[in-house]
C-alpha cells in the first residue's frame, strides 16, 4: 500500500508539472525568442528548442543521445564512435544517431565534430509541446542521456512511448540526494526508469542505490575516455613556430578575477624569466576585450588571437579569445594551469591536457571534479597552488627543471590512460538498448 500511495502521489505531482508546463509554454517561447535575441539562443535554430525538427529523420533505426553542454556533448563523441563500430552489419538497416544539447556553443562543437551519419539538433524545452512534437517527428529507437538531466515531461513522453532510455556518467550530488530520499516515488518513476542506470563514480552509485533501492554500477566516467582535443596542423605550427625558444606557460579556462592573479604571478616571474610569454585562454572568449584592457593596464603588452594576430618579440601577454582551439594550446605549450580553480568556480576538466602531455596546475577550487583531482593528487599528477605566488614559483620550478616538468605530465597522461577500460564497460552496458540484436538471449538482470 505505501508504494502505492507513494506511485501515486508522483503520477499527481507529474500531472500538476504538466498542467503548468502547458499552460506556460507561451511564456517559454516568448523567453526564448528574448534569448535569441540577446545572442543566447541560435539566430535561425532556435524553433528546434520548441521542437520543430530542422532536419527529416533517417530511415532506421536512431538512437538519441543527450549532453547539455560542452562537456557532456563532447563525452558522447568516442561513446558514438564504439557503438557504431559494435553494431554489426548483419543488424538490419543503419543505425543513426541523433545528439541534441541546450546550447549554441555546443552545437557549434558538434557541427565540426561528428563524424557522418550522427546528426545534431537542439534538445527542445521541457513542456509538453515541445516533448511531443520532438518524439513525434524522430522517433526514437532508445534514449540516452548523460549526467543529471531529469526533464519530467521529456522522461514522461520517452514511456508513454515505451522507449528504452539509460542515464550514462549519472552523477548525483548530496544535495540532490536528500532531495530524492523525500521523493521516493516521484524517483523511482522518474530516476528508476533508466535502465540501465551507470553512474560516473562509486559516491553517486551510492546515493542513486539509496534512493532507488537497487543496485547501481559506477562503470567509469565517460568524460575520462575522450578522445584527444583536435588541433589544425597549420595553425599549430604557427603557434609552436611564433613562440619557439621562448619560456612560456598557459593559463587555460580562466574566469573573471582569475585573470587577475595569473597576471600577478607573470609579473613575478618576469623578474626571473624577462622573455616570458604568457598565453590566456578565458573560458568565455567574448570577454576578450574587458581582458586585454586588464592586462594593458598592469604594463602587458598583448596580443589577441581573435585579430588573426600571433604573439611576436613583442608580445608578453598572448590572449587567445577564440573558441574550440585548447588542443592546439595543450600541445604547443608544457605548462598548464587549469582555471576556475583560484576562484570558487570548481576547475575545469584535467585530462583535457592530460591527454596532451601538459605538466598541470590548479588551485584549490576543485569540487566539480572532486574525485578525479583525488586520482591526480593520488598520482602525483598536478601540482596545486593557493594564491598567485604560489602559482609564480610553481610555474618557475617547472620552467628550472624539465625533468619535473616531463614526470608530472607523465603522471597526468597515465591517469588519463585509465579511462579506456571504463569506455568498454559502459559500452557493453548500452549496447543491447542500442541494438537489441547484440543482447544475450539468456540475460535477464541489468548491469544498473
Amino acid at each position: 500500500m505505501t508504494g502505492y500511495r507513494a506511485m501515486t502521489g508522483a503520477g499527481i505531482a507529474l500531472g500538476l508539472y504538466r498542467g503548468i508546463a502547458r499552460i506556460g509554454a507561451p511564456l517559454v517561447a516568448r523567453h526564448l525568442d528574448r534569448r535569441r535575441r540577446q545572442g543566447r539562443e541560435h539566430d535561425s535554430r532556435w524553433p528546434e528548442r520548441l521542437g520543430h525538427a530542422g532536419l527529416p529523420r533517417p530511415d532506421g533505426r536512431l538512437i538519441w543521445l543527450h549532453g547539455a553542454s560542452v562537456g557532456e556533448s563532447l563525452s558522447l563523441l568516442p561513446l558514438i564512435d564504439r557503438l557504431r563500430a559494435a553494431i554489426p552489419a548483419t543488424s538490419g538497416p543503419a543505425t543513426s544517431f541523433l545528439v541534441t544539447t541546450g546550447t549554441v556553443t555546443s552545437a557549434r562543437l558538434m557541427a565540426d565534430r561528428l563524424a557522418p551519419g550522427a546528426l545534431h539538433q537542439f534538445a527542445p524545452v521541457d513542456t509538453p509541446q515541445a516533448v511531443d512534437r520532438f518524439l513525434n517527428h524522430w522517433r526514437p529507437d532508445a534514449a540516452l542521456f548523460v549526467e543529471s538531466e531529469i526533464w519530467p515531461n521529456l522522461l514522461d513522453g520517452l514511456d508513454r512511448r515505451h522507449i528504452p532510455r539509460a542515464l550514462v556518467n549519472a552523477r548525483m550530488s548530496a544535495t540532490s540526494a536528500r532531495r530524492w530520499a523525500a521523493m521516493p516515488g516521484l524517483a523511482r518513476r522518474l530516476i528508476g526508469g533508466f535502465r540501465p542506470l551507470l553512474a560516473q563514480d562509486d559516491d553517486s552509485a551510492a546515493r542513486f542505490q539509496a534512493v532507488l533501492g537497487r543496485p547501481v554500477a559506477a562503470p567509469g566516467n565517460l568524460k575520462d575516455a575522450a578522445d584527444p582535443l583536435p588541433a589544425d596542423p597549420a595553425a599549430l605550427n604557427a603557434l609552436t613556430t611564433a613562440i619557439a625558444g621562448r619560456p612560456v606557460w598557459l593559463a587555460a579556462s580562466t574566469h573573471p578575477g582569475e585573470e587577475a592573479l595569473v597576471l600577478a604571478a607573470a609579473l613575478r616571474l618576469r623578474a626571473t624569466y624577462p622573455d616570458l610569454l604568457t598565453v590566456i585562454v578565458p573560458r568565455h572568449p567574448e570577454r576578450g576585450a574587458a581582458i586585454a584592457a586588464e592586462a594593458e593596464a598592469a604594463g602587458f603588452t598583448v596580443t589577441r588571437r581573435a585579430t588573426g594576430a600571433l604573439p611576436d618579440a613583442a608580445t608578453t601577454l598572448y590572449l587567445a579569445d577564440t573558441l574550440g582551439e585548447l588542443g592546439v594550446f595543450f600541445r604547443a605549450i608544457a605548462i598548464t594551469f587549469i582555471g576556475g580553480s583560484l576562484v570558487p568556480v570548481g576547475g575545469h576538466n584535467l585530462l583535457e591536457p592530460a591527454r596532451l602531455d601538459a605538466a598541470i596546475l590548479t588551485g584549490p577550487h576543485l569540487g566539480n571534479f572532486t574525485s578525479l583531482a583525488a586520482r591526480f593528487r593520488a598520482a602525483g599528477a598536478m601540482l596545486v597552488v593557493a594564491d598567485a605566488a604560489g602559482l609564480a614559483d610553481a610555474v618557475a620550478r617547472l620552467l628550472a627543471d624539465p625533468a619535473a616538468r616531463s614526470d608530472l605530465a607523465a603522471a597526468a597522461g597515465s591517469v588519463a590512460a585509465e579511462g579506456s577500460a571504463g569506455l568498454a564497460r559502459i559500452v557493453a552496458a548500452v549496447l543491447p538498448l542500442v541494438d537489441p540484436a547484440t543482447a544475450a538471449p539468456a540475460a535477464s538482470g541489468e548491469v544498473s
